[in-house]
């Protein structure tokens, strides 16, 4: 349904640019009747269902992981290549400056169009990826800064040399060592989070998601060619699997819904990145303090699931 009204936003967006700048009578009471129809139908764009959510977490005009870094941070070094075998550009990740604090910052990287998303994949992590994520992750144990990552992938990649060069061992290790980390962790699902691959970069002791991402153990188009050998009901299996912001809320497995415009993220990223600034600082903060972010990290998996919440804030 939200695809349908996004044509429909788009439409009035191009005909309001075409009588921008005229003062005629007509164009003036055009552009007024544009713009408050625009906007009814954005705020109606607010009552979304999970399908309408994995079409806007899918989005190609979406801020990706290099976006938030740039926004969020000053002074971004890149570090590439795993040391072992080669440089896996879907994971992008570095040294920074949030709010003048040393940090270290890891991303999934789709890409922006098809360019980019054959060059990085689209956002599916070999294992070279994973063990460059290890290395950075090692480096920040090493200087005490805390890490931050961003989540943004449909899922490790799936192909023959992926697994025969070692995915799952890969996957496996990062899950091991955030797990052991001895600085704070913060994760944000800014789009996609499907299955390990994101998990890979998710043990965090906190895991923020913006109100129009999902997070989920497969896709939906796969849980129903499992479920129902039928792919075309992936809006149906999107409702069961409890895959939105609010409802991993509700499951205590987000510990912060971060809302969007109305629309989605791409509609208003500035506004997107002051809510994630706002909330990512707020919860380092706090875990700068912690004499234990290890143990913290452990208690909060070990309770998951456990307490159900009522609504996200």
């Amino acid at each position: 349904m939200i695809k349908d009204w996004e044509a429909r936003i788009e439409a009035m967006d191009r005909e309001l640019a075409a009588l921008e700048g005229s003062e005629e009578a007509a164009a003036l009471i055009r552009r007024a009747q544009l713009r408050r129809d625009r906007d009814e139908l954005l705020e109606a764009c607010r009552d979304c269902t999970p399908e309408d959510r994995v079409y806007l977490a899918r989005h190609a005009g979406r801020p990706g992981t290099a976006d938030f870094i740039s926004a969020l941070c000053t002074g971004f070094f890149e570090c590439r290549g795993d040391r072992q075998c080669r440089e896996d550009p879907s994971i992008l990740g570095g040294a920074a400056l949030y709010h003048g604090l040393p940090v270290t910052v890891i991303g999934h990287r789709k890409g922006k169009n098809l360019e980019e998303n054959m060059a990085y994949n689209f956002g599916m992590p070999s294992p070279e990826g994973y063990r460059k994520a290890q290395r950075l992750m090692r480096q920040a144990e090493k200087f005490r800064r805390p890490v931050l990552t961003f989540i943004d992938t449909p899922g490790a990649y799936p192909g023959l040399e992926a697994e025969a060069r070692g995915q799952g061992e890969a996957i496996a290790s990062s899950l091991a060592l955030m797990s052991s980390l001895t600085v704070p962790v913060v994760s944000v699902v800014i789009g996609e989070g499907g299955s390990g691959g994101a998990l890979a970069l998710a043990v965090a002791n906190r895991v923020l998601m913006l109100e129009n991402a999902v997070y989920s153990v497969l896709s939906p188009e796969g849980f129903a060619s499992i479920l129902w050998k039928d792919a075309a009901r992936s809006g149906e299996a999107a409702g069961l699997m409890k895959l939105t912001a609010a409802d991993l809320f509700s499951l205590g497995v987000a510990d912060q819904v971060i809302p969007e415009p109305p629309g989605g993220a791409h509609r208003d990223p500035r506004a997107v990145f002051q809510a994630v600034d706002k909330a990512v600082y707020a919860h380092l903060s706090r875990l700068l303090k912690l004499r234990d972010p290890a143990a913290h990290r452990y208690e909060k998996f070990r309770a998951m699931g456990q307490c159900a919440r009522k609504e996200a804030p």
